[in-house]
């Protein structure tokens, strides 16, 4: 929308403002967003953030809270930095031809800055990943650990009276309410039938868990992806940041090609907000919006729905607002959204929940199997691997679908997707058909519409070879982010064991996602671009709104995060330039007339 002014003031027959201003309009509040506004505030800026769901958060909210970022201030601490061209050699060999030189340089450089800003001025703090290894150990230059940082956990009572405004973890997640963070949270868990070390852990955790429900109706033991939202949203809060749910951008203001504001939708009508200085765009991609999806995605064309674990809200609007303006969404990359394999969960409300397999398969006992009953992929991979080879392993005729199969002990050792390890009973998800149960593997095959002959002859293959630790079909077991992802307890590989043990459980997994890759095509200051590569004045994008600068690939975990506080604070960096530049143009006109 087009208009000659955004004057502030007017009110609605009712008394509510109507119009608003502020230097910065910051659209969506996952890190991108949250990491834009914090920044801008810093920085002695106004700032209001709009998130369109009730709650703050989005994708990150759900996510496990790990950035990707070489040469961290932790690791150079610790005498860990690296040359950065190790780094750059590894992106090189999997990002091919879509390695963007000044993106990736400008990350790098630019990604430690931001993590030593946030530690130093802003309640934001983050514990090394010594032991997280990159995704494809045998590319050169992948690192086994000092490549990752995570979010410190975090005691949820800080945030006050947000902590009603905070997103919860996906539910099926988390045990009780409660989110267990990666690496020896969960260890503990995993091991505390095992290990009365750990099962004085867990009970400890479980006591103050049950205070916290008894005290707050939620857990304030944070952890992951929701203690990096809480503690950017209290920084936001201590700088003065305006936070807005419930409230929808609808379209954006502009003067000539410049944008300055954004009509909101609000449950008390629509507000127009005047942004002095800029808007930020950081709504968290499209992985809900069925057209794009539908034009980016090869198998939703084809016909296989996709069921991304992403919000709901996520549908697409900031790419939709920046189009608008003049910008462009990236159709370049190798893939267009960041694959990971997903079950679909019944709930007692009658709603589905969406459960990302990123755990436990990677756990000794397990395969991964199509229709045919045979193996596709090394089940203990990258989850963004395990969907795009099973969608090449499909033939075109037929939907995408695979499951991960098990036995008894595994499934009560470690879990399947929402089923929890023992002692947690599980009959209630054979009851709503979540979990499928055969006496006998061809039985199990028979009840999820798996061909009998082809799962019981992979299954012999694979435990004559498993029984000695080994997998000539997918090497399982053979790089550090494999090994990682076993246990460490099982020998002679963590990887790898038989099923053998009656029952036999299954569960369905279709293609899903943590969020999207292609986005809104940006600068390395994050200023979005038009048609003929220039900045759309005003205009910037940070997290999953922004093009992946991975180029549609999945490198190591942490690859969306990172990128998304590092240019939601280059963003605001950016934002404070060109309003100097700007006003300093400015003068320089009036002088001359």
């Amino acid at each position: 929308m087009d208009t000659a002014g955004c004057a502030a003031g007017e009110e609605d027959r009712g008394g509510s403002p109507r119009r608003a201003e502020c230097d910065v309009l910051v659209i969506g509040s996952g890190a991108g967003g949250l990491s834009a506004a914090v920044a801008a505030a810093h920085l002695g800026l106004e700032v209001i953030v709009a998130e369109k769901a009730g709650t703050f958060g989005g994708t990150s909210a759900f996510s496990g809270g790990w950035l990707w970022i070489p040469n961290a201030p932790h690791a150079v601490a610790a005498g860990r930095g690296e040359d950065p061209e190790t780094p750059k050699t590894y992106l090189r060999h999997i990002l091919g031809n879509r390695y963007d030189e000044a993106m990736i340089d400008g990350y790098l450089r630019a990604a430690p800055r931001m993590l030593a800003f946030f530690e130093t001025n802003t309640q934001v703090r983050f514990n090394p990943g010594s032991g997280v290894p990159d995704f494809h150990g045998d590319v050169p230059g992948a690192a086994q650990g000092w490549r990752s940082v995570v979010a410190a956990p975090y005691d949820g009572r800080q945030l006050g009276s947000l902590i009603d405004r905070l997103r919860p973890p996906i539910p099926e997640t988390t045990f009780l309410g409660m989110g267990i963070a990666s690496g020896v949270d969960m260890r503990m868990f995993l091991t505390a039938m095992r290990s009365p070390a750990a099962f004085a852990y867990v009970s400890r955790r479980l006591l103050k868990h049950l205070r916290d429900l008894a005290l707050h109706r939620r857990s304030m033991q944070l952890v992951n992806g929701n203690a990096l939202i809480a503690r950017l949203l209290r920084s936001a809060a201590d700088k003065g940041v305006t936070l807005w749910s419930g409230t929808a951008a609808r379209e954006l203001i502009r003067q000539g090609r410049r944008v300055t504001g954004a009509v909101l939708a609000t449950g008390g009508g629509d507000v127009t907000v005047c942004a002095r200085r800029g808007v930020v765009l950081a709504a968290g991609g499209f992985p809900h919006d069925p057209g794009r999806l539908h034009d980016l995605l090869p198998h939703v064309r084809a016909g296989t729905p996709h069921h991304s674990a992403a919000p709901e809200t996520n549908s697409g609007d900031g790419l939709r607002l920046a189009e608008s303006a003049g910008g462009r969404v990236s159709e370049r990359m190798a893939h267009a959204a960041a694959y990971a394999p997903v079950s679909l969960v019944p709930r007692p409300d009658g709603s589905t929940g969406r459960f990302p397999h990123l755990v436990e398969r990677g756990k000794p006992g397990i395969i991964a199997v199509t229709a045919e009953g045979r193996r596709f992929t090394d089940e203990g991979g990258p989850y963004h691997d395990y969907i795009r080879e099973l969608i090449a392993a499909t033939p075109p005729d037929r939907p995408v679908v695979s499951w991960l199969v098990c036995d008894r002990r595994f499934l009560r050792r470690y879990g399947l997707g929402a089923v929890k390890p023992a002692p947690v009973p599980f009959g209630r998800w054979l009851r709503n058909g979540y979990l499928s149960e055969g006496a006998s593997v061809e039985d199990l095959a028979r009840r999820c519409g798996i061909d009998p002959a082809g799962l019981k002859r992979t299954v012999e293959t694979f435990n004559r070879h498993a029984a000695e630790g080994r997998d000539p079909e997918f090497h399982r077991g053979t790089t550090p982010y494999q090994r990682a992802q076993g246990d460490p307890d099982h020998t002679p590989n963590p990887c790898i064991a038989p099923i053998v043990d009656a029952p036999f459980y299954a569960v369905r997994v279709v293609p899903g996602s943590l969020g999207t890759f292609a986005g809104i095509e940006t600068d390395a200051q994050a200023r979005v671009l038009d048609a003929s590569g220039q900045p759309v004045p005003g205009l910037y994008a940070a997290g999953n709104d922004m093009n992946s600068i991975m180029g549609g690939q999945y490198p190591s975990g942490g690859i969306t995060l990172g990128p998304a506080m590092t240019y939601g604070f280059l963003a605001a960096e950016a934002i404070v330039a060109d309003g100097a530049a700007q006003e300093e143009h400015d003068g320089r006109t009036q002088n001359a007339i």
